[in-house]
């Protein structure tokens, strides 16, 4: 793919994912992709070229599942870790990062349904001695749709070395709730759009408070066990993935001072938490996104707050508004795609479906540099093969 191209998409997509390093490692001879089902897939020839080679200099391995009307295709390659070489586990469970917001939104929702929680009420009036007066008008549904004006909580680091090093610290939601309030607000509420975690974890306390729970049994009592998620869980404060998983690696200058990769498998989310600390496999997420857009997980009236974008623009870019309630929409393919993208050190995940549920896509890709400011190349072809180019 021309890189015109990759650069036009990657803006194109607003997915926050990540393109890999310049100088490719030695890597050990990487074994065949594995499909399943090619004979029914959209676009499978694409689809298997797009996860073709792993591990190369982007990304080690790669799980993916198409499904929906139009036909079904599933594929894996790369490795599980570049010490054994042995071919990836394409039922491994990984990070799914910033795909944890889709499952708070939509519990949101439900408390919304239930007349537990009023989109249109303040964050303030839930959480009123977490919430200071100069955020007082921010009402939960900015907080789901990113219009809400609250900076990012500060972090320890500004390199990636130095985020290595505090991967273990722990973070309470409320310490990076009173961090983030405490500085002056970006905007003023509901004027203007800027994709960060901090309104999903002022979300995650609400749904805390009015349920009297904790965030994560709250999930997995409305989400996981009624869709029969069983590898999909909340790791707290765990730095390593629970069960099989392949191991995510990170370009990084190293002990020696070179640069290269690192396996940065066990890292701790509690920065992420109800915004990013999910831990699922394709299988599951493909069965949630299927029925999430057909209306299972929220219904009524409110799962359309998750295809609705504010009619405001973006902070940075001055573009139209690109995220609606947990998810984002591009037209791909001539098309409206809606979807979200994660990413933690060493994994990039992603759900997305066409409105109809006609083709729905999952992928899994342990990129080498997955929070980076560009968008993989394997997740972007990935992208492309499924749905086309942007319009």
């Amino acid at each position: 793919m021309r890189k015109s191209t990759r650069t036009l998409l990657a803006a194109a997509l607003v997915l926050g994912v990540a393109s890999g390093p310049a100088l490719a490692p030695a890597f050990a001879a990487a074994p065949p992709a594995a499909a399943a089902s090619p004979a029914s897939a959209p676009s499978s020839p694409d689809l298997s070229a797009a996860i073709a080679g792993l591990p190369r200099a982007d990304a080690t391995a790669a799980l993916v599942r198409v499904g929906g009307t139009e036909g079904s295709w599933q594929g894996s390659s790369g490795v599980h870790d570049l010490e054994t070489n042995a071919p990836a586990d394409p039922a491994a469970r990984f990070r799914a990062g910033s795909v944890t917001k889709v499952f708070t939104a939509a519990t949101v929702l439900q408390l919304a349904a239930e007349g537990r929680i009023d989109l249109d009420r303040t964050a303030r009036s839930y959480l009123p001695d977490l919430i200071p007066g100069r955020y007082a008008t921010v009402t939960v549904r900015q907080l789901l749709n990113h219009t809400h004006g609250i900076p990012a909580a500060a972090m320890p680091g500004e390199t990636v070395e130095e985020w290595y090093a505090n991967r273990f610290v722990v973070h309470r939601p409320e310490e990076m709730v009173r961090s983030a309030t405490a500085q002056p607000r970006e905007f003023r509420p509901g004027t203007r759009q800027h994709y960060l975690n901090i309104g999903y974890t002022v979300a995650g306390l609400i749904v805390e408070r009015v349920t009297g729970d904790t965030y994560e049994h709250q999930v997995e009592r409305r989400i996981l066990r009624p869709l029969g998620l069983r590898d999909t869980y909340f790791p707290g404060e765990a730095a390593e993935i629970t069960g099989p998983y392949n191991h995510g690696y990170q370009t990084m200058r190293l002990d020696d001072g070179t640069t290269g990769l690192r396996d940065v498998s066990v890292w701790g989310t509690t920065d992420g938490w109800a915004a990013g600390d999910i831990v699922s496999t394709t299988a599951d997420l493909e069965r949630f996104t299927r029925a999430l857009f057909a209306g299972r997980v929220v219904r009524g009236p409110l799962l359309e707050e998750m295809f609705t974008l504010p009619k405001v623009t973006d902070l940075k870019s001055g573009d139209p508004a690109a995220y609606s309630a947990g998810l984002s929409m591009k037209r791909l393919g001539g098309r409206e795609v809606w979807g979200k993208t994660g990413g933690r050190w060493g994994y990039n995940a992603a759900v997305a479906s066409t409105r109809d549920g006609s083709r729905t896509l999952v992928y899994s890709v342990n990129a080498t540099d997955a929070k980076g400011q560009d968008m993989n190349r394997t997740a972007l072809t990935l992208m492309v093969a499924a749905y086309g180019l942007p319009a």
